[in-house]
């Protein structure tokens, strides 16, 4: 078995889709014998351009070890899914388990603390820090 890094691109309007998307994709690679090492779900994100007159889609990611004859049925229902716009299938050389750059540059932007601007429109501190200035 080989290791496949799989990243599919979901229509927006579809987001609520993409779990049980994963999870169908999951069971099918584990009922063959193959492992999942990883799934993340990085949400909806901007297009570099616009596919299908859409700007935004909803990004998911699986690294998985299988053989050839799930990546052909993984490639054949991306391919006649109306709700996945794109999809890129790549063989690896080794299993990736790590968490990637974007699920991790996503994950630090949800644990900031919010930020609000001055008066002027410039700098910012943390809302908590503005409030006890404030009191």
């Amino acid at each position: 078995m080989r290791h496949y890094e799989v990243v599919f691109l979901v229509h927006p309007d579809q987001s609520e889709q993409v779990p049980a998307m994963l999870e169908r994709y999951k069971n099918l690679v584990e009922a063959d014998g193959g492992k999942v090492h990883r799934i993340e779900d990085w949400g909806r994100r901007q297009l570099a351009y616009t596919i299908q007159d859409l700007a935004k889609a909803h990004y998911a990611m699986l690294n998985i070890e299988c053989g050839a004859k799930i990546i052909a049925e993984l490639d054949t229902g991306f391919r006649f899914n109306d709700a996945v716009l794109r999809h890129l299938i790549t063989r690896r050389d080794d299993a990736v388990t790590e968490p990637s750059p974007i699920l991790k540059a996503k994950e630090k932007e949800e644990t900031k603390s919010p930020r609000r601007r001055d008066e002027d429109g410039e700098g910012s501190m943390p809302v908590a820090e503005s409030r006890e200035q404030a009191a």
